[in-house]
């Protein structure tokens, strides 16, 4: 092959060079992988690749009507724009994609190159595409279609083949290109040569061998599992092989059943990814799209996976997927590093995974398919930011997934549920009230701060020290979509507590996952109400802290105590940091006056009762203490927090909440209410409302409220003692709610994993339990409540509910 080919020369030839690619003949290949079926629809192998190639292209795209049109017009512009720019030459097929490493490793350089190889089976992916789907402009194309298969030939000539050494990012050849070349392969399989699909096919066998699925360990758990299944099936599917079909549906095994430590799913929900990291809204999301497409695929072949615990990947549905999604978005708590990748947000991030969710159904029970497509059309509908069917970056076949919801009539939208979920395994709760939704990021020995590789999240370091994200559900969605990461201070997210002091982008090293040796992180829920603490250890910091929030019907009560720190470096607690986008100015109202709205104002206030930010939320200060008010425009580049990114400037507005600690602060606390959505007037109104909220105790040892309205009373003994009429005995989280009926619930749970035994009394006539745990050794009543626990480090944090009847 000449160094360079001229466009002429490269379309003129690229026939020829299909043709002559086949000279080996079937002989000198294995059975397995000669293409011998033609289009018998009764062949196991053809079946699956028509549905194979539904899966990639959707059904029902009518190229005629939006959101299809505009979809297929500009897959047919990245199409056509691959097309011109193709250049083959020693080492790529563009030139802006070069993957001819001069000093193959593993360091970031060789990273880039493995990821250019990649992306070339990309660019070739979408020309298949645009090739087989209608509409496009280059449906059909016969130039187009050869120039992919002339590009294939190239990338398995030069790089990807059998007897090639892999460089760089391991990802790119097990998962990342296998699967994208399958893929092409299943849309143009009758314009392959048996030599092509030979040679195609003895690749993947090199990077990917059944040896991969020898042991569920390292990068082959998880979603990483299940892409590595979907690399070899295809494989099979396109190569005729039933073995490797075979090893690699029984290989998606592991992935169904819960897991206790490490990567996977959670009994309550929690899926962590790279040890110790959470990431429904990434790998998560992956994995469930891979899973339901391989069930969808095998189901009703000979490869059908008939695992019972099938069953428990599709509870995932419920458990972990749809309390991170609220009115079309995916919360960006659990997403790490894809908060910072350009052109993607909270909204892009949840579209892929609501089309997944209605393919998963396919295979569910008729009840869970009807329920959650109601719960898509719901999340469909409110979403009036970014709605995925405007996506222009949604695929073909989801897009069409959700279209045929959209029209589906007999379908009704479902309202968001009303529910506090803690996922204690992860260190998240979640809280959804009318109107309004609200999480919580921490981090513990078991989940890092956050996570750095690949050169992207180089300023995500404080995204676990109390982040508290909220939106509302006409208000608040695009706080985070509009360029919030690359123009935030970094060292003021909503909720945190953290030092000043200056961190290094990437601060703990390429895939360092730090943990702070803090093991007091979790908290109690009812499922209505919630109780979450977090003991803070700052990243490379002095900095300690103990805090609390606790989830009431309108508001979230934010307590912290013990801040202490010598780092000699001020300690801030930010209360909020609104971004207000490019032009934002809303009027921000203290003690019912109206601050100034100009950029670079900032403002003290000694003793706030309480602030609100017109139309976003209200604060409540029980105790007073000093509020700091800051307006200020932020400009970065996507570039600064992600390699992948540009340079080009963006500019944001922000009004930022915060109480300054002071330089190296010992014993600090704050107390505040947020109140989202609420009005001014409303706000002045709790601020008034003394008894409503009680705060009971905001030490370094003991937090709690009470709620008389609700009949809650909510505490966390970081050590043994007594706030107000309960007592525990060693460290734990304590929720009890008083109904109306005469009955109460007592939930409890160990949240620093670390008690053998514990002791909890709640000084109260009680009458009967009337349900208990069996971690629950022996109870008293009478004039008090007495509970013995045993041993509950198994439980790992888990909630243990007590029902009683009161006297």
């Amino acid at each position: 092959m000449p160094p360079t080919w001229s466009r002429r020369t490269f379309v003129r030839t690229a026939a020829g060079a299909v043709l002559a690619s086949g000279a080996g003949g079937l002989a000198a290949h294995p059975a397995s992988a000669s293409k011998t079926d033609g289009g018998d629809a009764a062949d196991d192998f053809g079946v699956l690749r028509a549905k194979w190639r539904e899966l990639i292209l959707g059904t029902g795209v009518n190229p005629a009507a939006e959101p299809f049109r505009t979809l297929l017009a500009a897959l047919g512009t990245s199409a056509r724009a691959h097309l011109d720019t193709m250049a083959p030459t020693s080492g790529a097929l563009w030139a802006d994609q070069v993957w001819a490493d001069p000093d193959p490793d593993t360091d970031a350089e060789s990273y880039a190159y493995s990821a250019r190889m990649g992306t070339s089976y990309n660019r070739l992916n979408t020309m298949a595409q645009a090739y087989c789907q209608p509409g496009t402009g280059l449906t059909g194309d016969t130039a187009l279609r050869d120039a992919v298969l002339t590009g294939l030939d190239h990338l398995y000539s030069e790089v990807y083949n059998e007897g090639t050494a892999r460089y760089g990012n391991w990802w790119n050849w097990q998962i990342g290109v296998p699967q994208m070349l399958m893929d092409t392969c299943v849309l143009l399989y009758d314009h392959l040569t048996q030599t092509q699909i030979y040679n195609y096919c003895r690749a993947v066998d090199h990077f990917v061998p059944d040896s991969v699925f020898d042991r569920y360990t390292g990068t082959s758990t998880g979603a990483n599992r299940v892409d590595l299944c979907r690399s070899v099936i295809l494989r099979g599917v396109v190569g005729r092989n039933p073995d490797r079909i075979t090893s690699a549906a029984a290989a998606l095994g592991p992935v169904f059943p819960y897991v206790t430590s490490g990567d996977g799913f959670y009994a309550d929900g929690s899926f962590i990814q790279h040890r110790n990291v959470p990431y429904i809204g990434g790998y998560g999301a992956v994995l469930h799209d891979g899973v339901g497409r391989l069930l969808a695929l095998l189901r009703g072949s000979p490869w059908q996976i008939d695992d019972p615990n099938t069953q428990l990947f599709l509870d995932t549905v419920d458990r972990a997927v749809a309390p991170f999604i609220y009115n079309g978005l995916m919360m960006d708590n659990v997403s790490s590093r894809g908060i910072t990748r350009q052109g993607t947000s909270d909204h892009t991030r949840a579209h892929s995974l609501l089309a997944t969710v209605l393919l998963v159904g396919q295979g569910a029970s008729a009840e869970e398919n009807a329920r959650w497509r109601a719960m898509v059309k719901g999340w469909l509908r409110r979403d009036y930011y970014r709605p995925a069917l405007s996506n222009t970056g949604l695929g073909l076949s989801r897009a069409a997934l959700l279209q045929a919801l959209q029209d589906d009539d007999t379908v009704k939208a479902a309202p968001e549920p009303v529910e506090h979920r803690l996922f204690h395994n992860m260190a998240r709760a979640t809280h959804r009230r009318p109107g309004w939704a609200a999480s919580v990021s921490m981090a513990a020995e078991h989940i890092a701060h956050y996570e750095f590789g690949n050169g992207e999240n180089a300023r995500g370091y404080h995204t676990g020290a109390g982040w508290l994200s909220w939106w509302g559900d006409d208000f608040g969605l695009e706080h985070y979509s509009d360029a919030f990461w690359p123009t935030v201070d970094p060292y003021r997210l909503p909720g945190i507590t953290a030092s000043r002091k200056p961190l290094p982008d990437g601060a703990g090293g390429n895939w360092g996952q730090p943990c702070p040796d803090a093991q007091w992180v979790g908290g109690t829920t009812d499922g209505r109400f919630g109780a979450t603490g977090q003991h803070l250890k700052g990243l490379f910091s002095t900095m300690s802290a103990k805090k609390s929030w606790f989830w009431l019907d309108d508001s979230v009560v934010c307590l912290g105590a013990g801040i202490t720190s010598t780092d000699g470096y001020a300690v801030e607690t930010t209360v909020d940091n609104r971004n207000l986008g490019a032009n934002g100015a809303p009027v921000l109202t203290v003690d019912g006056i109206a601050q100034p709205s100009t950029q670079g104002w900032t403002g003290t206030f000694d003793d706030a009762s309480w602030a609100h930010i017109a139309g976003q939320a209200g604060y409540v200060f029980p105790d007073g203490g000093r509020l700091r008010a800051v307006r200020e425009e932020r400009t970065g580049a996507w570039k600064d927090i992600n390699v992948n990114g540009t340079t080009d400037p963006v500019t944001r507005r922000y009004l930022t909440l915060f109480t300054d600690h002071g330089v190296d602060p010992a014993d600090a606390s704050y107390t505040y209410v947020l109140l989202p959505g609420a009005g001014a007037a409303a706000t002045a109104r709790r601020a008034a409302e003394r008894g409503r909220v009680r705060i009971l105790a905001n030490t370094g040892s003991l937090q709690g409220i009470r709620a008389p309205r609700l009949g809650l009373t909510a505490v966390n003994f970081w050590a043994a003692g007594r706030v107000e009429r309960i007592t525990a005995d060693a460290p734990a989280s304590v929720l009890i709610t008083e109904r109306r009926d005469g009955t109460a619930t007592v939930v409890v749970s160990d949240p620093a994993r670390r008690a053998t035994s514990l002791e909890i009394t709640w000084h109260r006539d009680v009458s009967a339990v009337l349900s208990k745990p069996a971690t629950v050794l022996a109870t008293g009543i009478g004039s008090a409540l007495r509970i013995t626990f045993g041993d509950l480090t198994a439980q790992a944090g888990a909630p243990q509910k007590i029902t009683v009847r009161l006297a």
